[in-house]
């Protein structure tokens, strides 16, 4: 994993993360509208609606809102979105994927376009940076609510099948392979661990430091792009400076 730490870099824009909760909400409801709509609404018997359920409730996202989407995929009339995908570079060369959800295919490519352009970035061809990065599982548990020390949680997580284990003063990072994501969070949830992240994520096999001149144009540029209502995910390479 190159010692890639995914929480770091989730701290360093935890601030505008948190601002955007309400968004966030919005973005998980049209994952679990499209899982609901493309397979079983019951989460028992549809395994990409409950791994979405959990990235949701991990996220702390009410019931209610979750149970509304599942039933708006129930109904005769729903929206229709692709799936579409854009790579380049942030600011300082890092690398950049970005996936979306949208009904208008022309209007999203329009906004990445800008957010990349007009921040210092550039958007690339398909298959220009997304050979950097794996599909990994990713657990985090806040080192907080449980009383395993570094060697219990390795053993656990070994036990559990997972491949590899992040440590720091804060969380405990596991990182699977995705085939065995859904069976290491079930196994390490039986035995009491409580996760602050869940969910199937692109990890870059290696990261590129922000530099420190760049950092409020490549947070700019993120931002934006997360910003989008279009826009699911943004994964990038870069690695935070770490504070003094």
């Amino acid at each position: 994993m190159s010692g890639h730490s995914k929480w770091h870099n989730i701290q360093g824009r935890k601030n505008a993360q948190d601002a955007k909760r309400g968004k966030i909400f919005q973005k998980l409801s049209r994952e679990i509208y499209m899982a609901a709509k493309s397979g079983d609404p019951d989460p028992a018997n549809n395994p990409s609606l409950r791994l979405v359920m959990d990235k949701a409730r991990a996220a702390n996202m009410p019931n209610d809102n979750i149970d509304r989407a599942i039933k708006k995929a129930q109904g005769a009339e729903g929206e229709s979105y692709e799936e579409v995908t854009y790579e380049g570079y942030a600011p300082g060369g890092v690398a950049v994927l970005v996936e979306g959800l949208t009904d208008n295919k022309n209007r999203t490519a329009s906004n990445v376009r800008v957010a990349f352009t007009r921040n210092g970035g550039n958007l690339g061809a398909t298959g220009s940076v997304s050979y950097m990065f794996d599909r990994r599982g990713y657990l985090a548990i806040d080192r907080t609510t449980t009383d395993a020390d570094e060697d219990q949680m390795l053993e656990d997580v070994m036990d559990a099948g997972g491949d590899d284990l992040q440590t720091s003063e804060e969380v405990y990072e596991i990182y699977t392979d995705p085939k065995d994501f859904g069976a290491v969070r079930d196994s390490l949830a039986a035995k009491g661990y409580q996760f602050v992240k869940s969910e199937l994520t692109m990890v870059p096999q290696n990261t590129t430091p922000v530099p420190a001149e760049k950092i409020e144009q490549f947070d700019r540029m993120i931002d934006q792009l997360e910003d989008d209502d279009d826009i699911q995910n943004v994964y990038h390479a870069g690695e935070y400076p770490d504070e003094d």
